[in-house]
């Protein structure tokens, strides 16, 4: 779930950026001024009335796309399963409790070499 919530996510910031592209491509009603006074040119990339058409169906449709995945990752992250506090969410680990092999340890009251040991403690009763 976690990558469906990722892929959502990349396609909405490619969505975000391809619908600010395509607005921005568009000029608005006022240029159709602007081509009376001399700069008829403006228009002339997609041909006379081609820009509008184009241009606006397919700002509409990736608009509808982008309001689409809003809604879906709206959707998916107000069903996400939380824990009910912070402290649930760490798992914990019991410490083992096992003692390490005997074939590691000297025995008691000798060292590495089998030699006694001299302690200043009291011997065990």
């Amino acid at each position: 779930m976690e990558t469906f919530n990722s892929i959502l996510l990349i396609v909405q910031v490619l969505l975000s950026i391809s619908l600010i592209v395509l607005i921005l491509l568009q000029h608005g009603k006022g240029a159709d001024a602007g081509a009376a006074f001399g700069s008829g040119a403006s228009a002339t990339v997609f041909g006379a009335r081609g820009s509008g058409n184009f241009l606006s169906r397919s700002t509409a449709i990736v608009a509808i796309l982008f309001f689409i995945v809003c809604l879906s990752l709206a959707y998916l992250s107000s069903n996400r399963q939380a824990p009910d506090s912070v402290t649930g969410s760490v798992t914990s680990q019991q410490p083992s409790m096992e003692l390490p092999a005997g074939d590691d340890l000297p025995p008691a009251g000798e060292d590495t070499a089998g030699s006694p040991v001299e302690s200043d403690l009291p011997p065990a009763e």
